[in-house]
């Protein structure tokens, strides 16, 4: 007797196909649902897959991802601004039975590019070796919030920083409601002109839209300037309303590279927003059980996240890309990057 070949797999010998690894990281990643979940819907069809195999499941996909991992940093750091933020992920401490505080760092085109990507990265913490290391190689401007952890990897030729207005404009919001400060309110109308100019600027091309910011923001940004100077004159040191305006005249230079560039934004909520998964997520599944599996997490989230942005159905992604990697060549692995990918057949 002859038996045909079996199709190229992924995993070796392994048990799921494609469309059910797929399904396994989606719904864990897309919809935010821990493996004991899953185990207990399989269940009630009839099919045994303990947490443990569908966790195992889950960190091979991201092992076999690599590849394409790699080649979509690439990608994404290929833009010349970077948008750049961190939040806190638990990650399970071995033997204490307790979680330590971890890190997944995301890094996102600029908001105005017209191919989107983000990549993330895991890390144990959040001290400034972590976006130096992932950044090397990197030129550009980079938006981020004021976090100090980025001013060594921004110091570097070729580098600049751009602030958040959105996070300025907090300080003085946490003011307006708690109805604790005129200067506040002024302080929000301010701004809301210059958000009103950007929304006008939106769909304009990078130089279109530097000229509009030149003719219309940069007017109302001298005189926002000069106003908060002024106002901080009037204010008792150690004010609340003083450390608003501080921190807004501290980083005015920062803040201020919209102006003199079109490509880069006024805030950094693109990325804030690209961060949403990570926090519904470990709503759910609460931590993650390793360093290796928050690397693998990484891999899966980068690829599956950039695919929605693209607007492709990730499941539909995902299972097409775990079908043809096994015999995809090196040389054309870009073909299945999310910005790149069409459906087979």
């Amino acid at each position: 007797m002859v038996q045909e070949p079996a199709a190229p797999q992924v995993f070796d010998n392994a048990l799921p196909t494609p469309g059910l690894q797929a399904h396994t990281v989606v719904s864990r990643f897309c919809d935010h649902m821990p493996y004991y979940r899953q185990e207990q819907i399989n269940a009630r069809a009839g099919v045994h897959t303990p947490r443990s195999t569908l966790a195992a499941w889950g960190g091979q996909t991201g092992a076999q991802l690599l590849p394409l991992y790699d080649a979509h940093r690439a990608f994404v750091l290929g833009s010349r601004v970077i948008h750049a933020d961190e939040t806190p992920i638990g990650l399970l401490d071995p033997g204490g039975g307790k979680t330590k505080k971890a890190y997944m760092w995301a890094y996102a085109r600029g908001a105005f590019e017209d191919m989107p990507g983000v990549v993330y990265d895991f890390c144990e913490g959040r001290g400034g070796k972590y976006p130096h290391e992932f950044l090397k190689g990197w030129t550009g401007t980079l938006v981020v919030d004021a976090y100090a952890g980025y001013d060594a990897t921004m110091s570097l030729e070729g580098r600049k920083t751009a602030n958040c207005l959105a996070h300025a404009r907090r300080k003085f919001d946490e003011l307006v409601k708690a109805n604790a400060s005129t200067v506040a309110t002024q302080a929000i109308g301010r701004i809301a002109w210059l958000y009103r100019i950007e929304a006008d600027a939106r769909d304009l091309s990078c130089e279109q839209r530097l000229q509009v910011r030149q003719e219309r923001s940069k007017p109302l940004w001298e005189e926002m300037h000069a106003w908060l100077r002024l106002e901080r004159t009037r204010v008792p040191d150690g004010s609340a309303i003083a450390k608003a305006i501080d921190y807004s005249l501290n980083h005015w230079q920062a803040l201020s590279e919209f102006l003199k560039d079109g490509a880069v934004p006024v805030d950094n909520n693109w990325i804030e927003n690209q961060m949403r998964p990570w926090g519904l997520g470990r709503k759910n599944w609460l931590f993650i059980g390793s360093q290796l599996a928050g690397e693998r997490a990484a891999v899966v989230m980068s690829l599956l996240q950039s695919a929605k942005l693209h607007g492709h159905d990730p499941f539909a992604y995902l299972k097409d890309v775990l079908t043809r990697l096994p015999t995809q060549l090196n040389s054309r692995i870009e073909e299945l990057l999310p910005h790149r990918w069409q459906r087979a057949g």
